[in-house]
């Protein structure tokens, strides 16, 4: 795809998956975070705080502003960027008056907990006074705090918020246009009212619409617009009307009006939906892999650093354990099974032997708990993963990734590309030693249909909002899966 290509995903979700219509109106964005005073929060603002009190403190407490203090200014500023992405708080939509601060308070202390070992490792924190970094770890969140409030009370203040606003209609009263209307009403940051729909229904078809909503049928809108100043309108209706939208942009042709079109792309399972052009033609992507351009090279790279990283370690328990597997029953100590890799091409997946038979053709028995096919050493590495190792080999070879939805066997994907809609959408991208599924529960045998469908949904929603920091807490909350050892066997 080309260079100006612009993302449809407006905000990240690492919740429950997007399974249903009434869910699916929220990927239409979080506009929390889309409207640009939310983003200068995330991006620049309390980063800054942090650093802006962290060199406050310098002089009272005799630190010198150069040498060491903007290295550890320089690393605060860059966790506070990671750990305080999504902490909103005073939001003026927000239903409590200090909603988000339990959460601030939670990523603060796991910034401090990463700093105090970056520093312990280094040795930074030996060029600090320890009052001087306990008042800095007190003072920072309290700083934020401040900030936040200020921001709801002079900037978002709801008189102030009521100044300058744009009138605004929508044009269609379908599942994106009530979606985007939901979102203005409670968005005062955006400096749009937004007076009502227009739409050729009566408002006993339409669901969640006021009466007071319904400001007319679609010939109406030109003279509204011309009669009450609306500045801004929404084109909402479904693709299949088309001759009616070019009837009502041929109307509204002599109105200023700012004029955009929403699509009903709700129809669709959006994967890493993009406004692109190919060849000068505007194109709107509906399904792409996450992996396209830079992040796929930043993918790729933490692949490789991570692997080697990773197999510099457990080489010596990696060859301990082909050992045990070979004594322990007759067989080879690698499994070797065909399964789809990324765009559904067939790659080779290792892993240590845990069962006497070793299934790989059009008819494939899931793993059960207790099951009598298991070696002597068969469940204890099953529920462990270890028998998961040799597939870091996979990763080197480009096959797998560290990150990504797990592979089946070929028989199993064969069986469940008929029963669930959009299952070969998670092949879009290279397999994962670990995934968004594996770690919140769907572990192990899925022995329904539902419980696969639960497990499509997690990776699907994995392909949605893919970022760097998501593979890095996805590996994190995978070390604490298995040391509890949920749902493997």
């Amino acid at each position: 795809m080309s260079a100006n290509q612009t993302s449809l995903n407006m905000g990240h979700s690492l919740s429950k998956p997007v399974h249903s219509l009434p869910v699916l109106r929220d990927r239409l964005g979080d506009l929390d975070r889309s409207a640009p005073l939310a983003s200068l929060f995330k991006a620049i603002i309390d980063p800054f705080v942090v650093v802006l009190v962290l060199f406050a403190l310098a002089r009272p407490f005799e630190i010198a502003q150069h040498g060491m203090l903007p290295i550890l200014a320089a690393i605060a500023f860059a966790l506070s960027a990671l750990f305080l992405d999504g902490t909103f708080l005073l939001m003026p939509d927000a239903p409590g008056r200090f909603l988000g601060v339990g959460r601030l308070v939670v990523c603060w202390v796991a910034l401090i907990l990463v700093l105090w070992c970056l520093g312990a490792l280094s040795g930074l924190l030996n060029y600090f006074p320890p009052e001087f970094l306990l008042a800095w770890v007190a003072l920072s969140p309290v700083a934020l705090l401040l900030v936040h409030g200020a921001i709801r009370s002079v900037v978002l203040n709801p008189v102030r918020s009521k100044l300058g606003l744009h009138k605004v209609v929508i044009v269609g009263a379908t599942e994106s246009g009530a979606a985007l209307a939901d979102r203005i009403r409670s968005n005062p940051q955006l400096k749009m009212d937004f007076v009502g729909y227009f739409d050729d229904r009566e408002v006993e078809r339409l669901d969640d619409v006021a009466a007071h909503e319904m400001l007319g049928r679609i010939a109406d809108l030109h003279h509204y617009v011309q009669a009450n100043g609306v500045r801004q309108i929404f084109i909402s209706l479904p693709m299949t009307s088309q001759p009616r939208v070019m009837a009502l942009l041929e109307a509204l042709q002599d109105c200023t009006a700012s004029i955009y079109f929403l699509p009903d792309l709700f129809i669709f399972d959006m994967i890493q939906a993009c406004i692109d052009d190919v060849a000068g033609f505007p194109v709107v992507g509906i399904c792409e892999s996450p992996f396209v351009g830079i992040d796929g090279v930043v993918k790729r790279a933490s692949d490789i650093v991570l692997s080697l990283m990773i197999l510099a370690v457990i080489w010596p328990v990696m060859l301990a354990l082909a050992v045990a597997v070979k004594l322990s029953s007759p067989g080879p100590a690698l499994f070797r099974q065909h399964r789809y890799g990324a765009n559904g091409e067939n790659i080779l997946v290792y892993k240590f032997r845990s069962m006497t038979v070793m299934e790989d053709g059009d008819s494939v028995q899931q793993a059960t708990r207790s099951d009598s096919r298991l070696t002597p050493i068969g469940a204890f590495i099953r529920k462990t993963s270890l028998d998961e190792l040799p597939q870091f080999i996979n990763v080197l070879q480009g096959r797998m990734s560290i990150v990504g939805p797990r592979p089946h066997a070929n028989a199993h994907n064969e069986m469940y590309r008929k029963l669930i809609k959009g299952y070969m959408l998670r092949h879009k991208v290279r397999p994962g030693i670990t995934g968004w599924a594996q770690v919140n529960g769907y572990r192990g045998e899925t022995d329904t249909v539902d419980k696969m469908q639960r497990r499509i949904e997690y990776d699907l929603d994995y392909l949605r909002n893919w970022s760097i920091w998501f593979d890095l807490k996805i590996i994190a909350l995978t070390v604490w899966t298995v040391l509890r050892g949920h749902n493997a066997y």
